[in-house]
């Protein structure tokens, strides 16, 4: 008996899309109820259709342009019969302070889930990816470093990387602003 089966096809996509990201939402891994309710998990659509957070905040950061990437490695084992992925999110943020230092700091001992708001659009709206939703994602590198010369940027490139059982999922469509559609969600802070 086959483990599974392929039920479509692809055709060529529209060659006009937008790449990068707009902003990163992060949350803190254990203010979530529950492991997200993702149909990627229990049907097979791949989309987040719940998120339990119990009035917690997700924080978001703004992103200036072109300087953010999400990845995601598939790893396989045709020996062990396993697989996993594992998402990683770059992002970069321009300037020097105490205030980012601190919330560095807060960043680097925390496991974090994030949600990825993408310059690709679905029907006008913005996509949105979860990387992180089962397992968490942490900071394991980045820089904090200021050019030589007069116009080279000062600020700090982090990298945060995950584990995770399945691959990335988007979220359900929002109806006017980013998670206006999740009721779990208390509010969206930015500093």
């Amino acid at each position: 008996m086959a483990c599974g089966t392929l039920t479509k096809g692809r055709g060529l996509d529209c060659n006009r899309t937008a790449g990068g990201i707009k902003a990163i939402f992060f949350g803190v891994y254990d203010e979530f109820d529950d492991p997200i309710s993702t149909t990627g998990i229990v049907q097979s659509a791949g989309e987040i259709t719940d998120i339990e957070m119990a009035g917690n905040d997700l924080y978001r950061y703004i992103l200036p342009l072109g300087t953010a990437t999400v990845s995601e490695a598939i790893t396989g084992s045709t020996e062990n019969g396993s697989i996993f992925y594992a998402p990683t999110v770059t992002i970069m943020l321009n300037g020097l302070s105490k205030e980012d230092q601190n919330q560095i700091k807060l960043l680097a001992a925390t496991k974090v889930v994030i949600f990825a708001q993408l310059n690709a659009q679905l029907s006008g709206k913005d996509v949105i990816i979860g990387l992180g939703v089962t397992n968490g994602m942490n900071l394991n590198s980045g820089t904090i470093d200021s050019g030589g010369a007069f116009g080279d940027r000062s600020g700090y490139s982090l990298t945060f990387t995950g584990m995770e059982p399945l691959p990335f999922a988007t979220l359900d469509p929002y109806t006017t602003v980013p998670f206006d559609n999740f009721a779990g969600i208390n509010a969206i802070v930015t500093s």
